[in-house]
């Protein structure tokens, strides 16, 4: 009888155990990937804070490339074969992941079912329902500075296609630009670019909500393209040298923004608008709002808010040197607030949010948030809420139970209010959207 030839059992056995060895390591990384996204949800954190995926399972067929294409890392996952939101609420609406897919089974929406998000109702050329009028950027959704730079120059790319833009056959501008943050900038130089009589107007300075980030917030963005300018290839700078690159463009292309105007009202004129802000008024054929959706702080409503010391927004930690200081709020914000000022030397820091979890945060701030609690630098206070301010102290109900805290100043990054109440005085439709485009 032959003798047994090993030499070809295990020859013709390798190419099985391989085979063995991915399935069996698929399975791990699947069933850590469930783990992972069940944690998430257990965590309170299973909304997404805006712009998001919803993956087709019938279209799906698990080739990864949305997993691999997102930027941010573990936003999506692939379980049994298929893509998923394993992290949702740290999705910020790259876009990238339905760009990266080959079989189109992906679809970006706003809001869920649980959770609605109200969204001007735009076309696919930025025009809302009133003949004209256009938005972009954060208002409409798209608080990404890439992707609001990119609707800044297609917005008027569209608005120049208008019936009689651009060629000089009436009185009236071409165009008012409301804003100057990355959509109204980008506007601006394209509107310049292709030589329209715009104006554009701005309330505070330019930048928009960036010119309100704290002091050296890092400005996580992508390479985009600007009218005039071409490409800028930025991938993470500070706020500072963001602001510092535009006024340099904006300096250098000539720009002339009116900045310290408000606008105050948008009329119907004939074949365009009376554009009325706090200095004077504009004739225009169509107006650009560009502005950003936080214009009006949310307030808490609680007794003692209207205090000098409670103000909306950190601009600098080290005024906060030596003091008793409160900030309420659980998004990225808030919690670079707190952990900037809990650094100052002489500082007590708490941080309180009315939820059981900050689930709007980006990790590397959870993780400052955790190393500041463990040492003591800062105190954690979820699920609480805050019942009043006084001149030198703040009460609180947490877990049943009211605290009393020593308080010089407080913070609220509680986020900012839709300006429906002007949008729909001007005529715009605004639709809450539950999980859909």
């Amino acid at each position: 009888m032959d003798g047994i030839n090993y030499q070809q059992i295990i020859f013709y056995s390798l190419p099985l155990l391989m085979i063995l060895l991915f399935a069996f390591n698929r399975q791990l990384r699947h069933g850590k990937t469930l783990r992972e996204k069940h944690a998430a949800i257990a965590a309170g954190l299973g909304e997404p804070a805006s712009l998001h995926p919803i993956i087709d399972p019938g279209l799906c067929l698990g080739c990864g490339a949305c997993v691999t294409a997102c930027p941010e890392g573990k936003i999506l996952g692939l379980i049994h074969g298929k893509a998923q939101l394993i992290n949702p609420s740290k999705c910020i609406g790259h876009g990238a992941c339905k760009s990266a897919c080959p079989f189109d089974a992906i679809t970006l929406v706003f809001g869920t079912e649980q959770r609605g998000v109200d969204i001007p109702n735009v076309k696919d050329n930025f025009e809302t329902n009133v003949p004209g009028l256009f938005i972009a950027g954060e208002l409409g959704g798209m608080g990404l500075i890439r992707n609001a730079v990119e609707q800044g120059r297609q917005a008027m790319e569209a608005i120049r296609k208008v019936k009689e833009i651009g060629k000089g056959k009436s009185d009236r501008l071409d165009v008012v630009i409301v804003g100057a943050g990355p959509a109204g900038l980008a506007a601006t130089l394209g509107a310049q670019q292709h030589k329209l009589r715009a104006v554009t107007i701005e309330q505070d300075s330019l930048g928009g909500t960036v010119f309100q980030f704290p002091r050296g917030k890092l400005v996580m963005t992508a390479p985009m393209q600007l009218p005039l300018v071409g490409k800028i290839n930025i991938r993470e700078t500070t706020k500072e040298e963001l602001l510092k690159l535009w006024q340099r463009i904006e300096r250098e292309q000539g720009l002339k923004i009116h900045y310290r105007e408000k606008v105050e009202d948008i009329k119907p004129d004939g074949d365009g608008f009376i554009v009325t802000t706090s200095k004077q008024s504009y004739r225009t054929r169509t107006v650009l709002l560009s502005i950003g959706r936080r214009g009006t702080p949310r307030k808490l409503g609680v007794p003692g808010e209207e205090l000098p010391k409670v103000v909306y927004r950190l601009i600098d930690p080290e005024q906060y040197k030596g003091q008793h200081v409160l900030v309420v709020g659980g998004g990225d914000s808030a919690l670079e607030a707190a952990t900037s000022i809990a650094e100052q030397p002489g500082t007590t820091v708490a941080i309180s949010y009315r939820s059981e979890s900050f689930s709007r945060a980006k990790q590397k701030n959870l993780d400052k948030v955790a190393q500041a609690a463990t040492t003591g630098r800062l105190k954690v206070l979820l699920s609480s809420n805050v019942k009043q301010f006084t001149s030198d102290q703040v009460s609180l109900e947490h877990l049943g139970q009211e605290i009393i805290l020593k308080n010089n100043a407080a913070i609220i990054c509680a986020g900012g209010i839709l300006p429906t109440p002007f949008l729909k005085q001007i005529g715009i439709e605004v639709e809450t959207k539950y999980g859909t485009v």
